[in-house]
Parts: C-alpha cells; structure tokens; sequence
C-alpha cells in the first residue's frame, strides 16, 4: 500500500488523498481550497500525473472534498466515481454554483484560468457518478460484493453524521482494511445523527484532526448551548438589534434553521423574520426532501414550510433595511470577500446596537477569523478593495461545531487501535495536538503526519 497527502499543506484545503493497494489507485475525495484561487486552490494532482487512477470515492459534498471533482474526472477519464445518492445531489447544485463563482472572479481578481469547468462539463460528469448505499460492500468495479469476498479491493460507506450524505470509507483487499474517517461527527447534531462507523480491526486509519487545537469546553452540552444561543438572541432582540450567523450553506445553515425552530417551538423566543441565501435554500430543499429517508433527528421537520425564511441574494443582501429582531443566516461561514455573511457583515459591524454570533469553525487567516480574532474595539479588514472597519458590534462565539471533538477522536483510534494511523484534514497546532496525544496513548501504533506530495510506503 502506498498513500500520497495530495493536500497543499497541513491544513483545511483541497482535501484530497492517494492510495494504491496492490494494483489498484484510487482517489480519495478532491477538493477545491475554499479561500485560495488558481492553481493554489487545487490538490497537488501533479504529483499523480503518471498514475492512471481506476476510482474516485467522495466522502462527502463540501467544497473542500468534492470542488475539484469535474478536474479530476478529466485527469483520470477512466476512473469509476462513487459516492451516496445524497452527496451527488448536493454535490451537483454545489459544482454548478462554483462555476458561477469562479466566473465573477474571472472578472474581479482576473483570475483568467476561471473557470476551471464549465455547466455542461458537470452534467456531462454526474452521468457518470454511481451512487453506493451504506453498509453494503461494493468491489471497486461497482458491483456488489459478498461479505465473505477476500481477495477483490472492495469498499463500504459509513454514516460519518457531518453534513447530509456524508461517509466514512472502508477499503478491504487481502484480509487488509483502510478506514478513512472523512469530516465526521460522534455527537448527535440538532438534524444529524452520531456517525455509526465500524468497531472492527483496522489495520490503517485515515482520520481528521480538524479540531485538535480546541478542547471541549469542561460541562459543555449541545442543549446547554442551544439554550445559550437562545439566552442570547433574547437579548439582542430586547435591544432591538438584528444578528447576523455566518455559517456553510451545506450543513450549517439545516442546524440553525432547526434550532431557531425549537426556539420558536418551545417559546423560547417570539416569532421572528429569518433570512438565509440563494444557495442556502437550494441545499435546504433538498434536506426538506430527504428528511424521510434520512438517517436524522426531527424527520417531520420541513425547514422551508415550517421555519419559512427570507431568501436574499446578491443585490438584496445590499440593500434589505437591517432592522432590530431578525435573524439573517448567511453564508458563506467563512466570511470570504463579496458573499452574503461578508458583504452584511460590512454593514453593521461599526454599529453597536447590533451581533454577529459565530458557530462553528473558521479558518483563523480567513475574514470571519480575523473578525472573530480581533473583537469588539479591534480594526479588520473583510475585503481587501475596501477599507478596514472598527469593530463596534457585539460579537459571540458559540459551539456548534460539525466536526467531532479532539477527545471523542482519540477514543475513536484508541477504540480502534490500528497499526498505522494518518492524521489528516487539520491546520498544523491541531494536527501536532493530535499526534502528540496519540503517541502518548497509543504507544504500539505508528502515527504520521503525512507531508503533502511526498509518497508513504505503508
């Protein structure tokens, strides 16, 4: 077995792995940098360039795992693509809406590779992704294979509770097991249930370490937060301020939807307009549309009907009066330049009457962690074309993180206790983290720190 980090750096980015076991060569998601451009936001493809690769298994339908995917397939125009019925829903919507993004920065930051696909280029490539179940081995051919099945490399989808049709994968060949973790959760979210990955021997395991660098809170509950997240709109809305929460489109937005209808539900809070964006509602309709066939908690629940939100777009989003009392659920959770959460958040961060609350992860160098960083009375810049603004508003941090905690983790590998253990999927303090514990925990197990483009004989 051999594996290649085609990741750019220890970091968050254009997630993308390679693995050959024996005479097979499969890719494990390819991702698209969410904050990068050009050449600087693909995975290191380069590196594989003579490899002809026979699959590509997709964990999920995040930017960073599946963005580079159309790339990808034309890099390698043999490969078989797989991944659940539920990441190439979501995954189809997102790829067309990259093309429109890279299209007005094509125009903007004269990025003149933009766009790296095309509309037609992705519905030509979604003919060819083959949708797996879960818990059902299928034979890198893509056809099912027996329980029993030794010798043929075959792979199986497990539920990894991050974002809707998200997985973990495992890889058998030759009585060997793989496991890549992908972007999971072991705590039930407000939509999401727990991940319910496989407790049998591992011989390697392939795991995120996305928050290694922050424990978890001492008494911390997700009802605990919930409440306080309620505590704490009240109380904007009794100052009449408006709240702006940045979070993903995919994933984020369904859990806040979900928890602002408890609110309501539970009359924690009164009735009150909601906001979300464009691309934030096309994802909600297709939660809305799954919820039955849907590993979930609330799976009567239609965000649509009944949270009823405000859609904003591109012109709206600059000019919807912002008045005290709602609650606008914009992306992108980052705050990158020129999207909703970054172009509202411009308008009020130098008023004091109102919030921006965040809720989960935030890559430090990016707007919304430099907002978040800086705090109330500090200077930030969130577009690079216009100038910095002091920061006036009331600013929150909350945990509603999608990822799993760095201690649920290592009782995760310390569960598993495989022979070789690549950490993945994690900015450089929250990897060492991770390493550093694994080896004190796990003595007899081999942790790497996989370096980006460099191969690993395993």
């Amino acid at each position: 077995m051999k594996f290649i980090n085609l990741t750019r750096h220890t970091e968050i980015g254009a997630n993308s792995y390679y693995v050959e076991i024996g005479t097979h060569r499969l890719l494990l998601d390819c991702g698209m940098h969410p904050k990068n451009t050009g050449e600087d936001a693909l995975p290191l493809f380069k590196a594989i360039a003579d490899c002809e690769v026979e699959a590509i298994l997709i964990s999920h339908a995040h930017q960073d795992h599946i963005g580079t995917l159309p790339l990808a397939m034309r890099r390698f125009p043999g490969a078989r693509i797989f991944m659940t019925d539920a990441t190439a829903d979501v995954g189809s919507v997102l790829l067309h809406n990259s093309v429109n993004v890279m299209t007005r920065q094509r125009e903007e930051i004269g990025e003149m590779s933009y766009p790296l696909f095309t509309h037609r280029e992705i519905d030509r490539a979604s003919e060819r992704w083959r949708w797996c179940p879960l818990r059902q081995r299928i034979s890198i051919a893509g056809e099912r294979a027996a329980q029993h099945e030794k010798e043929t490399l075959t792979f199986e989808f497990f539920d990894a509770g991050h974002v809707l049709g998200s997985t973990g994968i495992m890889l058998r060949a030759e009585g060997q097991t793989v496991f890549y973790t992908g972007d999971v959760n072991f705590d039930d979210q407000t939509i999401m249930q727990a991940a319910v990955f496989p407790d049998e021997n591992i011989d390697v395991l392939i795991i995120e370490c996305t928050r290694g660098d922050h424990a978890k809170p001492e008494g911390w509950t997700r009802a605990g937060e919930e409440r306080r997240l309620a505590e704490a709109l009240a109380a904007a809305f009794e100052r009449e301020a408006c709240v702006l929460i940045p979070v993903f489109a995919l994933g984020k937005t369904q859990e806040i939807l979900a928890m602002l209808y408890k609110f309501r539900h539970q009359r924690l809070l009164p009735e009150f307009p909601i906001y979300i964006g464009g691309l934030s509602s096309k994802f909600t309709d297709t939660y809305d549309r799954r919820a039955h066939v849907t590993h979930r908690q609330l799976p009567r629940l239609k965000l649509i009907r009944d949270v009823g939100p405000f859609i904003l777009n591109d012109e709206t989003v600059r000019d919807t009066p912002v008045r005290g009392g709602r609650v606008y659920v914009l992306s992108s959770g980052m705050m990158i330049p020129k999207t909703l959460s970054n172009v509202f958040a411009r308008r009020i961060i130098e008023d004091p009457q109102h919030s921006i609350f965040f809720v989960g992860y935030a890559n430090p160098e990016s707007p919304a962690g430099l907002l978040r960083d800086a705090g109330r009375g500090g200077e930030v810049t969130l577009d690079p074309d216009k100038p910095p603004q002091r920061i006036r508003c009331n600013i929150e941090q909350f945990q509603f993180s999608a990822h799993a905690t760095r201690e649920s983790l290592i009782d995760y590998a310390k569960r598993i206790s495989p022979k070789k253990n690549l950490l993945v999927h994690g900015d450089p303090p929250a990897v060492e983290w991770m390493r550093t514990t694994l080896s004190g925990e796990l003595p007899n197990v081999e942790i790497i720190v996989p370096t980006p483009g460099v191969e690993l004989d395993l």
